[in-house]
């Protein structure tokens, strides 16, 4: 579950004024909005990144507002990736782990186990300038999921795909979804993504939340 409760955040001209929002235990929710509305704002909140001046956030059962963000058991993907330019594929899947310190056969397990889920066992030991577009985005996805988060935040993750490989991912973000189970918060401008993908709507507007219609009218 991922709660917000009355968000308040100042950023100069821009700010959250009295934030709410709930995304249910195993929901895929999908945040649209205008460009500048908060939407990696609002992600940056929950994953840790920003603090809010006032308010709660709730990941699970526990209140996180002032945990840091390794103890948040949060994935974030970033719009851009964010790759380790210099570790193979292997070597991203298997980063959450290693700063967690896991045992070393439970960390090659699970790297098997996402690099089989997410089709990029054959890149294993390939480096980020050699992998396209769709396989640096499995792969930011793979290290985002390696630890077993309880919540996976997605920021415009299929924006600079193409068309035949933006299919390709949202197909593998419904199938990992139903695989792992895992709270998603998923930022979109795309609204054939968003009604594709998302159990629930929501829409940022003038720093606060609104419901979205997934089902027909309402663009944002």
């Amino acid at each position: 579950m991922i709660e917000l409760e009355h968000i308040d955040l100042d950023q100069g001209a821009f700010a959250l004024r009295d934030l709410t929002l709930e995304v249910p235990e195993g929901g895929y929710a999908v945040l649209m909005g205008a460009s500048g509305s908060g939407k990696t704002t609002l992600l940056e909140l929950v994953c840790g990144l920003r603090q809010p001046q006032a308010g709660r956030i709730i990941i699970g059962d526990h209140d996180m507002t002032n945990a840091v963000p390794a103890a948040r058991e949060v994935g974030y993907v970033p719009q851009d990736g964010a790759l380790f330019k210099t570790m193979t594929v292997r070597e991203q899947l298997a980063f959450a782990l290693e700063i967690r310190r896991r045992p070393r056969a439970e960390i090659e397990a699970r790297v098997s186990e996402m690099a089989e889920l997410l089709g990029i066992t054959p890149l294993l030991d390939r480096l980020p300038p050699g992998l396209s577009g769709g396989e640096r985005q499995r792969t930011a996805m793979g290290r985002a999921l390696s630890f077993r988060p309880k919540v996976l935040l997605l920021d415009e993750p299929l924006t600079a795909l193409d068309d035949e490989t933006r299919e390709r991912i949202m197909q593998l973000l419904q199938h990992v979804q139903q695989h792992t189970g895992v709270t998603t918060l998923h930022v979109t401008h795309n609204r054939q993504e968003a009604e594709a993908l998302g159990t629930m709507g929501l829409k940022i507007t003038q720093g606060r939340i609104e419901p979205l219609d997934l089902g027909k009218g309402d663009h944002a």
